[in-house]
């Protein structure tokens, strides 16, 4: 099989795409034949070698990636749960940009893709969905509340906005101008980020809670409108003013993944895919998620020629 990995950490430079002997599922893992996986930012983090890398004691010669959609293939002794073809979505850390995947499912979440559900959609639900979904969740925002998204036209970011929307919140999310008229397609009122941003939603009426998806700047405006911190969360920049981080480990567990597939399938949640490419052309999709300013998901589909 194909198998992209890295032998040291570094920038997109380390990776390669290399033949490597199919994996055997052991007693109580799955094999599953990828047909999408998507690239998270924690993917090149880890590559990288910073903390994503240490924090869970990954060390070269690893694989690269987290989210995979496919078909299983391949059952160890003792596993009941899944059968051979099933379609599945889920995780299987620096294990996700290869042919086939071996899934501990004592260790790491595989659940059902439903009908109506593409595997290019649901790989993007499995870090993105489940941040969003535990952060909206964390934050309980209602029909009350008017939520800040930091960063709303990023991967996580344009997710919390529409599950925010299905709880009844106001939401206000901040990007770019270019992308306006996509948040506002969500019933999200955009709002231009940097300098004067707590000024600007002073405007619109405050805010009472914060989603962070990117930097700091959300928090530190939220600060400036007297939000609690215990109304705040952030993803890389937890920690910051006391703010917690989403309260989940995304690799064991499968809550809310079922419930984000069933919302994507009957088309209530969009997931707008930034670009799709075959697994030759990973490492310049990494190249571009690196940069910034990638609008929804990108996806490598290791069905393409």
């Amino acid at each position: 099989m194909r198998r992209l990995m890295h032998r040291a950490f570094g920038g997109p430079e380390v990776l390669e795409l290399v033949e490597a002997p199919d994996p055997q599922p052991g007693p109580g893992e799955v094999r599953v034949r990828v047909h999408a996986a998507a690239l998270n930012p924690v993917d090149w983090k880890i590559f990288s070698g910073t903390a994503a890398a240490t924090s869970r004691g990954l060390e070269p010669p690893l694989g690269v990636g987290n989210d995979v959609a496919g078909v299983v293939d391949a059952v160890g002794d003792g596993v009941t749960s899944l059968r051979v073809g099933d379609r599945v979505l889920g995780s299987a850390r620096a294990r996700a940009m290869q042919d086939r995947t071996v899934v501990d499912l004592a260790q790491e979440a595989l659940v059902p893709i439903p009908d109506g559900l593409d595997d290019v959609r649901a790989s993007c639900l499995v870090v993105a969905g489940r941040t969003a979904w535990a952060g909206v969740e964390a934050l309980a925002v209602g029909g009350d509340d008017t939520l800040l998204v930091n960063g709303a036209s990023g991967g996580v970011g344009v997710l919390a906005v529409q599950l925010a929307r299905l709880r009844g919140a106001r939401v206000l999310g901040t990007a770019s101008e270019r992308k306006h008229d996509r948040l506002r397609a969500y019933g999200v009122e955009p709002v231009a980020y940097g300098d004067g941003l707590a000024d600007r939603l002073r405007a619109l009426g405050g805010v009472d809670a914060v989603f962070e998806t990117h930097g700091t700047e959300g928090i530190d405006a939220g600060l400036e409108l007297g939000v609690p911190a215990a109304r705040m969360i952030g993803i890389a920049t937890k920690g910051h003013a006391g703010v917690v981080g989403v309260p989940m480990d995304l690799g064991r567990t499968g809550a809310g993944l079922a419930e984000l597939a069933a919302l994507a399938a009957d088309g209530t949640l969009d997931v707008p895919i930034a670009g799709v490419v075959p697994l030759e052309r990973a490492v310049e999709a990494y190249r571009e998620l690196m940069g910034g300013h990638v609008h929804g998901k990108l996806v490598v589909d290791l069905l393409a020629d």
